[in-house]
């Protein structure tokens, strides 16, 4: 049937199972114009481009289905800048952008630059859209190339600054919903049976043997899976942080994040391991101390469904290709039958380590210190999280609190994460709980990563997104005090706050401000009722937690156990 290309798009959109799409106009102005005739989809206009990036990141990596973003050819780089993240974290969202006209190149035409390269190092797939008539065939492309694999962001430059060129000219198509779901974990290749023959060979002749769920486990969700092989043949498990929420925080087999943002007692089991088994996982720095934990010598079998990761930073025993999900099945059908009392005394010692690192911490998640102690505030989050929440967290210190002490013990409770940018927690957690509008969505992150992008508040008022942000209020971005020390000759003298320090801001006033809900906590005894009215309010509520400047999170390191 003829249509324009904005209807097209906009009821393809519908099809493909999208129901928000975030941008900053002025972009596919008839697209959304269309959105609104034919689709219920939400049209969520953000107040910068990267944050309509991470907002797109977050619905993404909450539904593990597309999300969309949009920007004119003027804001293309800011939105370029944004899909970082998603490159980082495997997310798959769809960037669309303006681009420049054809007689428009190379005159100085106002706003215009060729900024299409800016894709290249953050999709996994990025193309012009020169022809209304190619429209059909790239979009899918585009969406199913975001799914498939390992996933990641992708995307197409419709022609025109607005995209104007395709969404005003005339094509014939037809409207049809995609021959598969456009879901991360859409096909699920299974391994070679010879190498599920090798690998639980190892696994099974090891001595000390552990298990590392990666976020590939989390997409494929392979959760049960992992834990069933890993009670069938009683071997530990590590999580990276995007795997976090794949193993019960309390199950007696595991034993924490690894690594530098990591539970030290993960680090620990992980040193004394003589095979690490990684599932769905990249192997990168943050997840394994700079390639020190385990050590390079230790025996690794390594399974994920993109080849190139195998064997990529620590030489592999065995590989294993497969969708993490199919993969595991597999072991568990090839290890029916196996009796695991042979690791009984390991699986005990990696408790004890465990159990260990817990005494340590224990005094300062019960204090009662003001200003409040992070851990005090990680250790109410753990007992008073909605049973079906979905926590995430920004990075840097946020990620180390989160990682390393909350504990996601409800088999409804999901982990989100920044790869690596601070201030990406306003508004995925925003784009999180847009897709997901029945489910609690609660950010842990920073004032430093709150100040980043707090006009969404804005944007989370408009649209009574009811997202509990909780903010560890330390009036400063004290991750850096360490490098300051160091910069300044071992100690902290002269003008040092001013790189650090922020002002003392009531954050809930400013939410008030704002039209969102704010709470305001200074003693230890206000978190919980704080926790319990912020879930039970109406719209978007922020908690602002005043913490101490001077707790910094422990980062890990390769200390063996002392147990």
């Amino acid at each position: 049937m003829a249509m324009t290309g904005a209807e097209y798009l906009a009821r393809t959109l519908d099809s493909y199972g999208v129901s928000s799409v975030f941008l900053v106009p002025t972009i596919l102005s008839k697209s959304l114009y269309e959105l609104e005739r034919h689709t219920d989809i939400k049209r969520i206009v953000t107040h910068g481009e990267k944050a309509a990036a991470y907002m797109a990141d977050g619905y993404a990596r909450a539904s593990g289905t597309p999300g969309v973003c949009m920007a004119q050819t003027v804001g293309a780089a800011n939105l370029a800048a944004g899909l970082k993240d998603a490159s980082l974290g495997c997310s798959p969202v769809v960037a669309l952008t303006g681009g420049p006209y054809e007689w428009s190149r190379a005159r100085n035409f106002y706003q215009e630059t060729e900024d299409f390269p800016l894709f290249k190092p953050f999709t996994k797939f990025s193309a012009q859209v020169g022809h209304v008539s190619r429209l059909p065939d790239l979009l899918e492309h585009a969406f199913w190339t975001s799914v498939t694999g390992k996933p990641g962001p992708t995307h197409l430059e419709l022609a025109g600054h607005t995209g104007d060129v395709i969404e005003n000219a005339e094509l014939d198509a037809d409207i049809k919903a995609p021959v598969h779901e456009f879901h991360v974990a859409a096909l699920r290749p299974q391994a070679d049976p010879r190498a599920i023959a090798a690998a639980l060979a190892e696994l099974t002749s090891a001595q000390r043997p552990v298990i590392v769920a990666g976020g590939g486990v989390r997409d494929s969700g392979a959760g049960p899976e992992l834990v069933a092989l890993a009670e069938r043949l009683n071997i530990p498990i590590a999580t990276s942080l995007d795997g976090k929420d794949t193993v019960p925080g309390d199950h007696p087999l595991n034993v924490g994040v690894p690594g530098l943002y990591s539970r030290q007692s993960a680090n620990e089991v992980l040193l004394e391991a003589d095979v690490v088994f990684y599932v769905g996982s990249q192997t990168g720095s943050q997840l394994t101390l700079f390639w020190k934990v385990p050590a390079v010598s230790t025996r690794v079998v390594q399974l994920d469904i993109d080849a190139a990761e195998l064997g990529r930073h620590y030489p592999n025993s065995v590989r294993v290709q497969a969708d993490a999900k199919a993969g595991l099945a597999q072991l568990l059908e090839a290890s029916a039958g196996t009796d695991h009392r042979r690791t009984d005394q390991w699986s005990a010692r990696a408790r004890r380590i465990v159990d260990a690192w817990k005494d340590r911490v224990r005094a300062d998640e019960q204090s009662d210190a003001e200003p409040i102690r992070p851990e005090r505030l990680c250790a109410e989050l753990t007992r008073h999280l909605p049973d079906d929440a979905l926590l995430v967290s920004d990075t840097g210190h946020a990620g180390m609190w989160t990682g390393g002490f909350v504990d996601l013990n409800k088999p409804e409770q999901g982990y989100i994460r920044a790869a690596g940018s601070l201030g990406w927690g306003l508004p995925a957690a925003l784009g999180a709980q847009l897709a997901n509008p029945e489910r609690q969505t609660v950010l842990f992150t920073g004032d430093g990563g709150f100040w980043y992008h707090v006009a969404e508040l804005e944007t989370a008022a408009r649209w009574q997104i009811p997202a509990v942000i909780v903010v560890n209020d330390n009036q400063s971005l004290n991750q850096e005090i360490g490098l300051y020390e160091d910069a300044y000759g071992g100690e902290l003298t002269g003008r040092h706050g001013d790189l650090w320090h922020f002002s003392d801001a009531d954050l809930a006033a400013v939410a008030e401000s704002m039209g969102v809900t704010g709470i305001r906590v200074t003693r230890p005894s206000e978190i919980v009722s704080a926790l319990e009215k912020a879930v039970t309010t109406p719209g978007p509520v922020v908690v602002d937690v005043v913490s101490d400047r001077q707790i910094v999170a422990p980062r890990g390191t390769d200390t063996p156990a002392t147990v």
